[in-house]
């Protein structure tokens, strides 16, 4: 069966030329069962009208996918924990296609655990099973929680023995598709700047501005860079509301379109916690919760440096300063979104803001991150509910009342949506490292997806009750 109407092919990364990626080919992969399925990603771009053989002949052994010219490993550079590294590119993943989805954007299937590639260097190319599920897990708690996130498409095991270092082996294997609002990362213009190509670094911003930029002028390369500073200011603000800890913030897992992706060592907070950090490589917090916005500022400096080969100094540092007041205006503006209420003015919602980090400070390990924006959804309106829930003995003292009060300045936005049967449970949707380790324990011990399917199920219904 052929992809619906819906289905609209654009491969305009494949235009670019030789110089930009490397036409490669799968591993053939000894199985091919599949896992996971995400027919509402599907659906946005004219994909769920293929059966589960197509499926899997387009996202195990990768048969082109109609008008795709085939697989690309993408090249481009990064500062590795800010250090510059001139031997990366896509090492175990490729461009598989480009489309167009029911919004008119241009996204990419991309590949992760695919096989080697030019940029592989000593590693296998390969995902294992368990790191194919906590991306799947990740993408769809962000999704719940309205962060702009690329969408794991499908995760298929590939029935390959995998031999890792940080976690017991041999361990079971997968190839994930992940569908994302590009994969032009930072590092994608660090790379031709390293080799002083100011020809590739004009025509890649030409490439990016028109088709994820165009309100932008052609030729406006410091208009360029600061709609790519608006939209990571946003992401920050997104994940810093959403208590997420994306763990790796090189330059190559930073995309133009300001949507994460590439999700290894993630984590989301238990409870306020400034230095907590995902991966445990990050010896000095340098990715840290509370240092994200830092580190994100920090990267778009090496992408104005790249653009420098190409535009003026001056107005550039103008684009990348505008970071800090983005950040705090979309900072207020995601805190509003998680507690359902609407803005009344600057500094009401900036008092919003503080009041309610103070408190989850001042809560300490008791005052978990994630209950108390599902107790206090819709604002003041869920006072009955928050109070006599099973937290309802935390909600006291002077930092709960600052945050009632600055709370009860707030409407509630569209307080129908309290009418979902979601809020009538006493626990949200959480995603903590304990609750993964579990799904992935089932699995692993006795191939039971219940209760991944279970939380699947469960995020979609809190992101239908919260959106």
């Amino acid at each position: 069966m052929p992809p619906s109407p819906a289905y609209r092919p654009e491969p305009h990364f494949f235009d670019l030329g030789e110089e930009y990626g490397d036409a490669v080919q799968a591993a053939a992969f000894p199985q091919s069962i599949l896992r996971f399925r995400n027919d509402r990603a599907a659906a946005t771009v004219g994909l769920e009208t293929l059966s589960d053989a197509e499926w899997t002949a387009h996202f195990a052994r990768f048969e082109p996918l109609p008008g795709q010219p085939g697989p690309i490993a993408m090249r481009y550079h990064g500062h590795q924990f800010r250090t510059y590294n001139p031997d990366l590119g896509d090492g175990r993943g490729f461009l598989a296609a480009q489309l167009r989805d029911d919004q008119g954007r241009l996204l990419d299937l991309g590949t992760k655990g695919s096989g080697q590639t030019p940029w592989s260097r000593t590693a296998d190319g390969r995902l294992t099973l368990k790191g194919g599920l906590r991306e799947v897990l990740a993408a769809e708690m962000l999704e719940t929680l309205g962060v702009p996130t690329s969408r794991a498409f499908s995760l298929i095991e590939t029935g390959e023995a995998l031999e890792r270092g940080d976690e017991p082996s041999p361990t079971r294997s997968a190839v994930l598709v992940r569908l994302s609002h590009s994969h032009i990362r930072f590092g994608t213009f660090q790379r031709p700047a390293f080799f002083g190509r100011a020809d590739m670094v004009e025509a890649m911003v030409e490439h990016a501005r028109a088709l994820y930029h165009p309100t932008v002028a052609a030729g406006d390369v410091p208009g360029f860079l600061r709609a790519v500073v608006e939209a990571s200011a946003r992401l920050m603000a997104r994940w810093i509301a959403a208590g997420f800890v994306h763990g790796v913030l090189n330059t190559d897992n930073l995309n133009v379109t300001g949507e994460s992706f590439d999700y290894g060592p993630w984590r989301f907070l238990p409870y306020y916690e400034p230095g907590f950090t995902a991966a445990y490589f990050d010896q000095t917090g340098l990715y840290a919760y509370a240092r994200q916005p830092e580190a994100v500022f920090w990267a778009l400096t090496q992408l104005g440096g790249a653009l420098k080969l190409v535009a003026d100094v001056e107005p550039l540092t103008e684009a990348l300063n505008g970071f800090g007041p983005a950040y705090i205006r979309e900072l207020r503006t995601a805190f509003l979104n998680r507690l359902g209420v609407k803005s009344v003015g600057e500094a009401a919602d900036q008092r919003l803001l503080d009041t309610t980090l103070a408190l989850l400070r001042e809560g300490g390990e008791a005052m978990r991150w994630e209950p108390l924006f599902f107790d206090w959804f819709g604002g003041f309106a869920s006072s009955a509910r928050a109070l006599g829930g099973t937290r309802g003995r935390l909600y006291q003292g002077e930092a709960f009342d600052a945050f009632r009060f600055a709370l009860f300045e707030h409407e509630p936005d569209r307080p129908e949506r309290l009418e979902n049967a979601v809020f009538a449970k006493p626990e949200p949707e959480e995603m903590l490292i304990d609750e993964v380790e579990a799904i992935w324990a089932a699995i692993d011990a006795g191939d039971d997806w219940g209760p991944f399917e279970a939380k699947i199920a469960g995020l979609r219904a809190a992101g239908d009750a919260y959106c």
